[in-house]
């Protein structure tokens, strides 16, 4: 069975830009590098989850999203670091595209896109993780029966006296594979 750490996108990996969906405007998160290297020793493997309504409100395309995930994991691998998927939602419940206006199981805080990798991945959940900077992310981790940590980047900072209580919190990245060490 493999160690994940499954990780939320905008606001854990790279800098929280609303809507985001080109290259050009990506920007890494502090230490997203040196953490990931971190929790790459430690044996953990990587999938990303992410909503993005910016598909459904059609602010950008399916193929964007595509484009600007694949240049990411390009990026990661150039630092050795692998990503094993790009799970996303395009879905919204209210707004948008009427293909993509619905309540799915995927979008977080529903679990489906992390039990889609858990299942497709054989994820060991006792010993991996949710990272995430919003409450939905925590709660999609803990459906899934994995351990979640609210990461004080993105909008992480916003919500931490609400979750302090229930959660692992870290500054970011590198702070969380000490946590998890």
């Amino acid at each position: 069975m493999r160690k994940v750490i499954f990780l939320d996108r905008d606001g854990t990996i790279n800098v929280e830009k609303s809507y985001l969906h080109k290259w050009e405007d990506f920007e890494f998160e502090k230490n997203v590098i040196d953490g990931l290297k971190e929790l790459k020793k430690m044996g953990y493997e990587f999938i990303v989850v992410t909503n993005q309504s910016g598909i459904a409100r059609g602010y950008y395309s399916e193929d964007d999203l595509k484009a600007l995930n694949n240049e990411m994991v390009k990026e990661l691998k150039k630092h050795d670091i692998d990503i094993l998927e790009c799970y996303y939602c395009p879905h919204h419940p209210e707004k948008g595209l009427d293909q993509y206006k619905k309540n799915c199981d995927c979008r977080k805080p529903n679990p489906g896109m992390l039990l889609e990798g858990i299942k497709k991945y054989n994820v060991d959940i006792e010993n991996s993780f949710m990272i995430g900077d919003k409450k939905t992310d925590l709660e999609a981790g803990k459906k899934a029966g994995l351990k979640s940590i609210l990461i004080l980047t993105g909008y992480g900072k916003n919500i931490e006296d609400d979750v302090k209580k229930e959660y692992l919190i870290g500054k970011d990245l590198l702070d969380i594979s000490k946590i998890i060490k």
